[in-house]
């Protein structure tokens, strides 16, 4: 026969357990307040379009790079992917749909997306941009340069979702984490599994906080920003993109799939494609290399 464990070992392992949730909530609460003063330290400001507000960042001066942050962002991801430029170039880095206090034009679709950043640059006084994109940011540059390539001087994509290389047959309903995981709390306890699932360092999780503030944009990209590109793949004409495009791709990215991105270089008609060896979805240790390789895009398109 089996031994059983004896009820104090189990009540002893169900305390440890109770203890450690107990640190983590203690330690998620010190990380929601550095997390709230990380966002208070940039200098974002609200402007009114006409369906609602949209938050944003706006330094630097010269050629407009608009950032198109992933899931999980707002304007202080956009503003980060980008602050490397700030020497030569203006950054322009709005919080898309649901993310930190910028509201919602329609349903969110990409489309939408797109044409508030047009409003927004029209308020602003802005002609044409260069657009870099991130991860889920993808579909909307996509749609932009598609929409209003008069507006549009180059594309930039880094780890940035991508187009099908053909109509997808069947695709998720639903491509984010679970709505019920979307609070501070859940992800903090996740935070030690980021680096074996995403590839990111567990200290990320102060870049996602607070997600409270964040989660109606997740919901949004989650539903309806991550699927358009399969569900309305008729819609994205690639082969008609009329503005050129840069491309940037780490192999070891568990998040964005470097074969995927060879398989549909074919359907771009300008493009350069930069690949690197390491780095994962945040390109690590490729940072020179990057600023090096968009500055010579953004003055030789310019």
């Amino acid at each position: 026969m089996k031994e059983k464990i004896p009820y104090i070992v189990v009540l002893f392992l169900l305390f440890l357990f109770v203890l450690y949730l107990l640190i983590q909530r203690i330690r998620c609460t010190k990380a929601q307040k550095q997390s709230r003063k990380r966002l208070s330290s940039y200098r974002h400001k609200s402007l009114s379009l006409s369906y609602g507000d949209m938050t944003y960042v706006d330094e630097g001066k010269g050629e407009v790079i608009l950032s198109v942050h992933g899931i999980f962002g707002g304007f202080d991801q956009a503003f980060d992917s980008c602050k490397s430029f700030l020497d030569n170039y203006r950054i322009l880095a709005p919080s898309r749909f649901g993310y930190l206090s910028s509201d919602t034009k329609g349903r969110g679709t990409p489309k939408e997306q797109a044409e508030a950043y047009v409003e927004l640059l029209d308020k602003k006084g802005i002609k044409k941009v260069f657009l870099l994109s991130t991860s889920a940011g993808g579909s909307v540059a996509f749609r932009f340069a598609l929409d209003f390539p008069e507006r549009t001087k180059g594309l930039i994509l880094m780890s940035s979702s991508m187009p099908y290389p053909e109509k997808p047959q069947k695709f998720p309903s639903y491509a984010g984490p679970p709505p019920f995981f979307c609070n501070d709390y859940a992800f903090f306890l996740l935070s030690p599994l980021f680096q074996p699932i995403m590839g990111m360092d567990k200290s990320t999780i102060f870049t996602i906080l607070p997600i409270n503030e964040r989660k109606k944009g997740v919901a949004i990209d989650a539903s309806i920003t991550n699927l358009d590109m399969a569900r309305n793949y008729n819609e994205y004409h690639i082969e008609n993109l009329k503005v050129p495009v840069l491309i940037f791709q780490a192999k070891d990215d568990k998040l964005a799939s470097f074969e995927s991105v060879k398989k549909v270089l074919h359907r771009f008609p300008a493009y350069k494609f930069i690949s690197f060896e390491h780095g994962g979805h945040l390109m690590k240790g490729n940072e020179n290399k990057v600023k090096e390789e968009v500055t010579a895009f953004i003055e030789r398109e310019k």
